[in-house]
């Protein structure tokens, strides 16, 4: 894949290593909220077929990433956060059964589980990985699966882990939960759009996704898969449009008990929005267009030699088998100051961010081998 910097409308002399922290917009993802503040100038252009038309597109697009079959299981949302208490709303769980979570995976995908344990007495375990680092990926996957017990009812991950890239064995761990019949929750926030990813193999029963990260989309609007195993759930809200035959809006004063096909109970109200819905429609097409192995290839090509550097000068990033090439952490040899280093890549004005231990770096299409190679000079001195 040759770089797509022309894509976008980042900034000469500056070096954005951080996707994970935000995605730059597309200029085609732009142009769709522009034109979408535009078309809401004038809205008795805006017709009923018009609340409808993008959300299934949307939808359609979403499905085509993640090998999802049918579009009606996917669903429009605000948050990663709202995708995960529509699956917390529907969840009954006794005292004493377990929820598993990575140690320090992201809180959107930690509070919810809190949460519910306070309300149910159920027990949140948290596995930690191993404090050396040889092997640590490998282990890390060994002990979740050690912690999938009898007692499970929920294992809550994330593809890859959000502070320093390790990546799950998602379809080691499901088998796993589906053995002791427990539910998996995944956050693809960190992964979804970069790194490929098929509802069909991994068979979560819930995968909830931003949208402004790796599906380079804009603010405040993601997308989720829910299995059939929700399809009787109770909404986190109950809106107009979630219900049977709303598209008839003269008939809208009838009110109709029965919901929309599917998943499709669980979209957020005002899901049609006239803006996001545009925007994240364009980034999407552009992120199928482009294929996550492709923008894989092109993250590995760009990083490998300047990894194997960084490695010999004593830093340690995880094993290529745990961990996505869009997203890791450098961990730093003990002589070296995190922060003193921290403010000497700002001065260099290279955008990466520090999460825990780890330099999180994440680079996209946009990036090529010298983005990654200025930040390897500064690190290395």
């Amino acid at each position: 894949m040759r770089n797509q910097r022309a894509k976008f409308s980042l900034p000469a002399k500056t070096t954005f290593l951080n996707c994970a922290y935000m995605s730059p917009l597309l200029k085609a993802v732009e142009k769709a909220g522009i034109l979408g503040i535009r078309d809401k100038r004038n809205p008795a252009a805006i017709s009923p077929i018009d609340f409808f038309t993008n959300s299934e597109i949307l939808r359609t697009e979403f499905a085509k990433l993640i090998h999802a079959p049918d579009p009606k299981r996917i669903v429009i949302i605000p948050s990663a956060s709202y995708g995960l208490a529509t699956v917390t709303k529907n969840l009954r769980l006794s005292p004493g059964e377990r929820i598993v979570v990575a140690h320090e995976q992201f809180p959107s995908n930690y509070y919810p589980w809190q949460r519910l344990t306070q309300e149910t007495k159920a027990v949140l375990h948290t596995v930690r990985p191993l404090e050396s680092q040889i092997d640590r990926g490998k282990h890390w996957n060994e002990r979740i699966l050690d912690a999938i017990t009898q007692a499970t009812r929920v294992v809550a991950l994330e593809n890859v882990h959000w502070a320093d890239g390790t990546k799950f064995d998602l379809m080691q761990i499901g088998k796993r939960a589906r053995e002791v019949g427990a539910k998996l929750i995944i956050d693809g926030t960190q992964s979804v759009g970069a790194l490929p990813f098929d509802v069909q193999s991994v068979k979560p029963d819930a995968l909830v996704c931003s949208g402004y990260k790796w599906l380079m989309g804009p603010y405040s609007i993601g997308l989720a898969y829910y299995g059939s195993g929700f399809d009787d759930g109770v909404p986190v809200e109950e809106n107009w449009i979630n219900r049977l035959h709303s598209e008839n809006f003269a008939g809208l004063v009838n009110y109709e008990n029965n919901y929309q096909p599917g998943a499709l109970r669980y979209e957020v109200g005002e899901h049609s929005n006239f803006v996001l819905v545009p925007m994240m429609l364009a980034a999407l097409k552009q992120v199928n267009a482009w294929g996550p192995d492709n923008i894989q290839s092109h993250c590995m090509e760009i990083t490998k030699t300047g990894i194997e550097k960084l490695r010999h000068a004593g830093f340690w990033i995880e094993d290529e088998l745990y961990r996505g090439y869009h997203l890791f952490g450098i961990r730093f040899p003990k002589n070296i100051s995190v922060d003193t280093m921290r403010e000497q890549v700002k001065k260099k004005k290279i955008s990466v961010s520090i999460r825990g231990n780890n330099m999180r770096v994440a680079p996209h299409v946009y990036n090529d081998v010298k983005d990654f190679d200025r930040l390897v000079n500064v690190l290395i001195g």
